[in-house]
């Protein structure tokens, strides 16, 4: 019995690691279940009996890594937050740079970036990525409300404003990265752009305490 448990479970993760790498290469729309059974060496029927269907798989994907948004959510919910701004500073570098270390969370964001088209089928995957970004957005403008309590906000910015401007600002170097790894080197370049981002929302940058 533990034998034939170990036996799907390998099958699953080839099943996933089949999925992952098509999906990568073809777009998760034209990518089919004979193409991932091909590909895991496995039959039709294996795939069916650990997915439901191809939204199902590309659900699987998504479960197998916090991506971005979500992790900066997370961490932008557990922080105390003594330094508002300094916290969301570090969110966002330590974000760009687990890019470059995380190869399997890389080519996930990748697909639901750029090779993913939101077909029905795959609406919930949308919302859930929506979610967070909307949470994100929601945590930074708290944040960004107590940096302008603290005298810390740009005076042209609202919190609102603030918020949506790093969320954009970041999502683009996602992105860029996503698109060109050789663009430009996180581990060696993130904190010197994502700085540069403060320095236009905080009226003094580095903060002076």
């Amino acid at each position: 019995m533990r034998k034939t448990k170990e036996e799907a479970e390998k099958t699953r993760s080839a099943i996933l690691l089949a999925a992952e790498a098509l999906f990568l290469q073809k777009g998760v729309g034209h990518t089919t279940l004979d193409q991932i059974a091909k590909a895991a060496e496995v039959t039709r029927g294996a795939v069916y009996w650990h997915f439901e269907n191809k939204a199902h798989l590309f659900h699987e994907i998504l479960n197998q890594v916090r991506l971005p948004p979500e992790q900066m959510a997370e961490l932008l919910s557990a922080d105390n937050h003594s330094e508002p701004l300094q916290t969301l500073r570090d969110i966002c570098v330590d974000a760009l740079v687990n890019l470059v270390h995380d190869g399997q969370k890389r080519r996930i964001m990748t697909i639901l970036l750029f090779r993913c088209e939101f077909t029905d089928d795959l609406r919930e995957a949308e919302d859930r990525h929506n979610a967070f970004v909307r949470q994100f957005i929601d945590l930074c403008e708290a944040l960004f409300q107590r940096a302008a309590e603290q005298g810390h906000l740009h005076p042209s910015m609202t919190p609102r404003l603030a918020a949506l401007t790093l969320h954009g600002l970041v999502i683009g170097l996602f992105s860029d990265y996503l698109r060109d790894p050789d663009l430009y080197h996180p581990v060696q370049e993130a904190a010197a752009m994502v700085d540069a981002i403060f320095r236009g929302l905080a009226r003094e940058w580095p903060l002076c305490n």
